[in-house]
């Protein structure tokens, strides 16, 4: 008898399953609120997903919890393919977690970490090989695909290295690069993989934490990749990156910045996205204070708020505050998590919808 209902069960959750993803049109795109790390995932028409990034380690598993109610609204039992753009640990260190909630049948990332640091060699020579060893693992380099059904998945950036041709509709000179202003980073972040992803006529693309430097290399002195319809990730938001070589030249209509309330979103990225042709609305997973009231976005287009609520932001933005072990510590976000969601269509019109009060724009 308990076999009996164990298997009705099964058979009911897998036929739930099976009728969504024959009823899904849409790219679906899950920006998850990782309090200024990443986790982005993508559920295709036929049910197939791929997640960038895990987000922060942490002894609760926050971060994994938080990706898991995405995938469980997603209708998921497994993920495909796992991108981690680069070993920082506000990219892979919520894998831990996530990997004993879900099966993960493909790993991908850059290869070697190249910016020596103990939380991440340990975790590349100890776990990561028990957490790859019964799927599989790909090191990826720019050209590479992922097999998707109905989805071109393309890598155009990996372990410092870009595309060697530009993607169709690309290849055309770039006036900003005369202006451009180089940037110093860290040595890890270039690494990152970054990926170009077409669904008929909609056009995204998410570059891990690549820096300006990076985005040179993209885009100058002619652009490797075509305009887009919707930016994703920003690196946080941050300065180092978000150069208008990119910025402008990718010409999108909308986008979306994984900031967190201390990291990501000064002035040069705000003035860099907000200047570019034909931009219409930037969408924040949280409020800014580097931005101040003077760069940033309005409420309807951020996700979180923070638990102590001040009665009112500086209007001037803040100066970002040293890092390290004795830095202050950014305002709490303890409570509830809300990721902003984006539906794509292949007439390259699009959906997003910020989940915190339900507010939504059609593209």
């Amino acid at each position: 008898m308990m076999r009996a209902t164990l298997a009705l069960i099964a058979g009911v959750l897998l036929a739930a399953i099976t009728v969504a993803t024959q009823t899904r049109t849409t790219l679906e795109v899950y920006v998850v609120d990782v309090e200024g790390g990443n986790a982005v995932l993508f559920v295709t028409p036929a049910g197939e997903s791929v997640l960038i990034d895990t987000g922060n380690p942490d002894p609760n598993a926050r971060d994994a919890n938080r990706i898991m109610e995405a995938i469980k609204d997603a209708g998921l039992a497994r993920i495909d393919h796992l991108i981690i753009t680069h070993w920082h640990g506000d990219h892979f260190g919520g894998l831990t977690g996530l990997a004993k909630q879900i099966p993960i049948r493909e790993f991908i990332d850059h290869g070697p970490n190249v910016q020596p640091a103990a939380a991440a060699d340990d975790f590349l020579t100890k776990t990561y090989p028990e957490l790859t060893k019964a799927a599989s693992r790909r090191i990826v380099k720019p050209g590479d695909r992922l097999a998707l059904t109905g989805v071109e998945w393309q890598i155009v950036a990996s372990a410092g290295e870009v595309l060697k041709t530009p993607l169709p509709g690309a290849g055309a000179l770039n006036p900003e690069c005369a202006t451009f202003e180089p940037a110093d980073n860290n040595a890890e972040d270039p690494m990152s993989v970054g990926s170009y992803i077409t669904f008929g006529r909609f056009h995204t693309v998410h570059l891990g934490d690549l820096t300006r430097n990076m985005e040179f290399k993209l885009m100058c002195p002619a652009t490797l990749l075509p305009p887009v319809q919707l930016l994703l990730g920003m690196h946080h938001g941050q300065d180092t990156s978000n150069s208008p070589v990119l910025n402008h030249a990718l010409r999108p209509v909308a986008a979306i910045m994984n900031d967190g309330t201390r990291k990501g979103g000064q002035p040069f990225t705000m003035k860099s996205i907000h200047t570019a042709p034909g931009f219409r609305d930037l969408w924040q997973l949280h409020f800014s204070e580097l931005s101040g009231q003077e760069y940033t976005a309005p409420g309807l287009f951020i996700a979180n708020l923070v638990d102590d609520q001040p009665p009112a932001m500086p209007i001037q933005p803040m100066t970002p505050p040293p890092a390290g072990a004795n830095a202050t510590p950014a305002p709490a976000h303890s409570g509830k998590a809300y990721w902003i969601k984006v539906s794509a269509r292949t007439d390259g019109t699009f959906t997003v919808t910020n989940t915190r009060n339900g507010f939504s724009k059609t593209y």
